[in-house]
């Protein structure tokens, strides 16, 4: 539990190349720490939860974003200017994850590692994105792509 406490957010770059992973990784740690809710519409934080949140969102800002958002003294607020700034990525993203899902194919890699290995990163950043890839679904790409010679064995 004490190694916990040690492990730190990286903090969000202004060129937004890291924001949806900083979002998931922001929201788990105020989870953890306790004011997770501080960050919700219509919450009923306490004062001092709000004063938590606010701080641990400060603290892994970049420093430009830092004086960018000096003036904000809810969570929430920043939060969600945030997310109005950045939140566009998934609309960038989501494409191209589609389009690698549509071209994925297992005889394209030299090991069944590296295919899994693709598959795992098209299909998280399409769940980040708000799709959803079922298992089966993944099951069913996999076979579906397999060579035909490979179909017979």
């Amino acid at each position: 539990m004490a190694n916990l406490t040690k492990l730190e957010l990286v903090a969000l770059n202004v060129s937004s190349k890291n924001y949806l992973s900083w979002v998931l990784d922001a929201e788990i740690h105020l989870d953890a720490m306790g004011p997770g809710d501080t960050i919700k519409d219509k919450n009923k934080a306490s004062k001092q939860d709000c004063a938590k949140a606010l701080i641990f969102l400060r603290h892994h800002l970049d420093e430009i974003l830092k004086i960018d958002y000096l003036a904000f003294k809810d969570p929430l607020i920043l939060w969600n200017n945030l997310k109005e700034r950045y939140d566009h990525l998934k609309m960038v993203i989501l494409p191209k994850a589609e389009y690698n899902w549509i071209h994925l194919r297992l005889q394209d890699f030299k090991s069944i590692i590296e295919y899994n290995s693709a598959m795992f990163r098209i299909t998280s950043q399409l769940k980040l994105c708000g799709d959803t890839i079922s298992d089966s679904d993944m099951l069913e790409k996999t076979l579906s792509t397999f060579h035909a010679w490979n179909v017979l064995l």
